[in-house]
């Protein structure tokens, strides 16, 4: 199995800066696609960013220009640097990624998330 731990969450005022960061370990052999997802409050889990294993990245229309999603494939990791951040910003973060496994000689692909890591902005 594959665990994601996030951390670097917490509580910033409007206009400051965050760093989260998203490890996978476990049964790791690779992994493809990782992102990050946030859910406010009543709201559905929305994506914010995605890299590809590549290096190739997507961005919500709403922080584009503000967040930056980078990764490090040699330690499995995913960070998100949020600049500029607003209230609406405010909700749980949540890491994703896409990891294959191997089950003998079998490779698996699941889709694993982690626990996820409160980010508030304070006004």
């Amino acid at each position: 199995q594959v665990q994601l731990v996030e951390s670097g969450g917490g509580l910033v005022q409007a206009g400051g800066s965050l760093r989260l960061s998203c490890s996978a370990s476990g049964s790791v052999f690779n992994i493809d696609d990782m992102g990050w997802y946030r859910q406010a409050p009543g709201n559905q889990r929305d994506v914010v960013a995605t890299i590809t294993s590549g290096g190739s990245t997507t961005y919500a229309d709403s922080v584009k220009g503000r967040f930056t999603i980078s990764r490090d494939n040699a330690k499995n990791t995913v960070y998100l640097q949020m600049n500029s951040l607003k209230l609406e910003d405010t909700a749980v973060y949540y890491c994703n990624a896409d990891a294959w496994t191997v089950a003998g000689t079998i490779p698996i692909l699941g889709h694993y998330w982690g626990q996820g890591t409160q980010v508030t902005v304070s006004s």
